[in-house]
């Protein structure tokens, strides 16, 4: 155990070095009223909908569009500079942004922002967001609400067809152990073996 301890600080501190971006968005009313998400530079993402959440939805996103996330927060100066808007807007949640790396973090929070980088930045993670959103959806459903499954597929769908949905095969294993299973409904089985069809030719 004494020889572990090294590599184990020489793992946190490595884990603590990687860029991250930390994105959070307050609206009380809304449904959800919080969520955060966590995003690392190789694509590796968490969604949790509470500060104190333990069971976030773990997400894998695209090299390429983590790749694309970063470098809008390198053309926001990583957060450094105001981005709210002097405009009055109405309310439509006070969003966070945060740049992590070596330790260090900086940080920019606004409600409505003109900047078009920063507007491109929050759709990505909105993005991230409706994906946990249906994933949680669909996985209660699957395991409390057999019933409610097909809506849940067809709100999932409908995301999935605007290019709303990341991290699509997350979705792989709910989907086929609906499409397995005789004691949900028909149309749901098959309205799941064609999007799980749809979402493996996709990422050959």
């Amino acid at each position: 155990m004494r020889r572990a301890i090294p590599w184990l600080l020489v793992l946190a501190a490595s884990a603590a070095a990687e860029p991250r971006i930390f994105y959070s968005k307050d609206f009380p009313g809304s449904s959800p009223a919080y969520v955060e998400i966590t995003l690392a530079a190789d694509g590796v993402c968490e969604y949790r909908e509470g500060k104190d959440d333990d069971h976030p939805v773990k997400l894998q996103l695209a090299r390429a569009d983590a790749r694309e996330i970063f470098a809008l927060a390198d053309k926001l100066d990583r957060f450094s500079r105001p981005l709210e808007s002097p405009l009055k807007v109405a309310r439509m949640g006070m969003k966070t942004f945060r740049f992590e790396e070596n330790g260090r973090q900086q940080e920019v929070a606004f409600n409505f922002s003109e900047d078009l980088d920063a507007r491109a930045l929050a759709d990505w993670f909105e993005k991230i967001a409706e994906t946990g959103q249906h994933y949680l959806l669909l996985e209660r459903s699957v395991k409390f609400d057999k019933l409610g499954v097909n809506k849940a597929l067809l709100l999932f769908e409908a995301s999935l067809s605007r290019g709303r949905v990341v991290s699509a095969p997350l979705f792989l294993p709910l989907l086929d152990r609906v499409a397995k299973n005789e004691s949900y409904l028909n149309m749901a089985r098959t309205r799941a073996a064609n999007l799980a069809d749809l979402i493996r030719a996709a990422h050959k």
